[in-house]
This record gives structure tokens, C-alpha cells and sequence, in this order.
């Protein structure tokens, strides 16, 4: 049991008394933190989103909070720490935690996916002035890869792996996070910064909206070979007129936002965080555009890096939506 899952009625001796006569409504007040990532980015509303739901159902005895953090690589070394009980983490990040991939000596064997969230395409957005059309400009230039802990900036790598390019090739290669990379373009302190988020996105507008700013698409033998080796990746299209100033569709590629714990999390907090969502799937749905074509189907079998946790398991099992 995870320290979040402390008994309300333990803060003092004559609570803990007071508890013996107390109703069964006021057994256990269990506490959840999830991890998101930054407060522009779609990873802090789904687990602010998530929150909203559990939060609403009283007789769960569930407090959620989902606070800012550095994106998926921090939410998976939360959760294995115990510092977070959940968290939200890229498709391929993930996969390569659970595998002992890249950055990740260790396999995270104990991961348990809960359910996956919106697609979430690598975006690589430029000043119109930048003389930028494609990922080959890019050298040379000032490009934010993202913090590290980031999922833009383990994307940002890989695909700089399999172009042989090292940060070398840029005249700077800046750490930003999420919320500070719009800012640094539309002021000129970079030419290009990359996000691997949903759309429409609120950090991208803001760029779109305060200096001419172009995507730009990411296609070629790189990302095919990309697409083609790891399950996890898919070819994206960014929908044309979601942003000043693009109007055409951008392709690209990209992975999946999803939601996970770890096998420790207690099964009964996972189930009734996994029904507020799906038993209120309409209201969730609402709550921003990138949720608005989630299918429950989808979000129980595509994306998933990990097994199910026995908590999500018994829920989906309940609706006849897996065996």
C-alpha cells in the first residue's frame, strides 16, 4: 500500500475512537496523486480531468490530485518511487520502461496500464522566418528538444538516432519545458520547438497566436523505418485549421497518451477510478477537444505497453468489454 492511502480516522487518538461509532461512510478517506506534465500541455487536463471525476463520487472515499510534473520519464520514476500512484506516459515511453529500453537499465516489470488516452503527435513547430520547411533545416538552428524527463524530448531523440544526428548538429539545443518553449519563440530565443501532445493544444496556439509560426511535417525513410519497427509509433495528421496561420493538414507520426500505475496500487482505488471515468465517459469526453473521439474499445485494447492492472481488469470484465 502506497503512503497516498492514509486512514482519515489515524490523524488522532480520539478520531480513531470516534471512528469505532462512526457510520461506514466514514471508514477510510484514501488519497491519490497522478502525475501529468506541464500546465499547457493536454497531460495536466487528463489527470485534472480524471480527478474532476473521482472527486465527484463520494461514497469512493477517494481525494485525487494530479499536480504539475516533468512528463512521462518523472511520472514513471514517481510511480516507481511512490511518489505518484498514477501517472500519464507516452505510449513508447512506457514500452521502453517496461523492456528496459534506452534510458531504462532496469525492466519496470511491476507496470500495469490502466486504460490509453488521445494520439499524441510528434509536432515540430517553426518561425515563419526561419527559413524552416523540414526536419533537415533544422540543423544549424536554435530548436528547444525538450527537458529531459520530457516525452518530446525521448521522441526528439529517437528520431535524432535514426537521422545520425547529434545535438551537435544544431547551433543550440535548448531544455525548455512544455510551458516555457512558446514564449522563447515568439520572443527569438529559438526557431523551432517540438511537443508531443494532442490537439488542438494551448501551447501551440499561443505560439501560432503571437508570431507566424509554421508545423512542420515529418515524414521520410527515417520516420518509415520509425513506424515500421516500433509497434508504439503510428503515422499522424494534424487536422489543417486548428492554428493561425495553418490551414493545410501536417503529417507527421506519433504515439499514444496512456494512463498507468503500477501492480502495488491498491485494486479497489483503480477500480473505482476507472468506473468515475467511463460511468461519466460523456461528461469526460467534454472536458477538452483531444478527448472528444475517445472510444472506450480503444482506450481498453490499443497503446497499452503493459498488462493490465487487476484493478482496470475487473471493471472492463463487468461490461462485457474483455474476457
Amino acid at each position: 500500500m502506497k503512503r497516498h492511502f492514509l486512514s482519515a480516522a489515524m490523524t488522532s487518538g480520539a478520531l480513531l475512537g470516534a471512528a469505532m461509532f462512526s457510520t461506514p461512510a466514514m471508514a477510510q478517506e484514501r488519497y491519490i496523486t497522478i502525475g501529468t506534465g506541464g500546465q499547457t500541455g493536454v497531460y495536466y487536463v487528463v489527470g485534472q480531468s480524471v480527478c474532476r471525476m473521482v472527486n465527484r463520487v463520494e461514497d469512493a472515499n477517494i481525494k485525487c490530485n494530479a499536480p504539475s510534473t516533468g512528463g512521462s520519464v518523472a511520472n514513471i520514476n514517481g510511480i516507481k518511487s511512490g511518489e505518484l500512484d498514477m501517472g500519464v506516459v507516452q505510449s513508447d515511453v512506457g514500452y521502453r520502461a517496461y523492456n528496459a529500453e534506452g534510458n531504462f537499465e532496469e525492466p519496470f516489470e511491476e507496470m500495469r496500464s490502466v486504460f490509453t488516452m488521445h494520439g499524441e503527435p510528434l509536432t515540430l513547430l517553426a518561425r515563419a522566418d526561419s527559413g524552416i520547411e523540414d526536419f533537415e533545416d533544422l540543423k544549424g538552428k536554435r530548436v528547444n528538444i525538450g527537458n529531459p524527463g520530457s516525452g518530446q524530448r525521448a521522441t526528439m531523440e529517437v528520431l535524432m538516432d535514426a537521422k545520425g544526428w547529434t545535438m551537435d548538429d544544431y547551433a543550440l539545443a535548448s531544455e525548455l519545458t512544455a510551458a516555457e518553449q512558446a514564449a522563447a519563440l515568439a520572443d527569438n530565443n529559438i526557431d523551432a520547438m517540438v511537443y508531443v501532445v494532442g490537439h488542438p493544444n494551448g501551447s501551440i496556439q499561443e505560439a501560432t497566436t503571437t508570431v507566424d509560426a509554421n508545423l512542420i511535417p515529418l515524414t521520410g525513410d527515417a520516420v518509415d523505418q520509425l513506424v515500421e519497427e516500433y509497434p508504439y509509433y503510428t503515422k499522424s495528421t494534424i487536422p489543417g485549421g486548428l492554428y493561425k496561420g495553418n490551414d493545410e493538414d501536417t503529417e507527421t507520426f506519433g504515439v499514444a497518451a496512456t494512463f498507468v500505475t503500477d501492480a502495488d496500487t491498491d485494486a479497489d482505488v483503480v477500480y473505482e477510478t476507472v468506473k468515475a471515468v467511463f460511468e461519466n465517459f460523456d461528461r469526460f469526453k467534454r472536458l477538452h477537444p483531444a478527448f472528444s473521439t475517445l472510444e472506450p474499445e480503444q482506450m481498453i485494447s490499443q497503446g497499452l505497453t503493459a498488462p493490465l492492472h487487476e484493478g482496470a481488469e475487473r471493471y472492463y470484465k463487468e461490461r462485457g468489454w474483455v474476457e
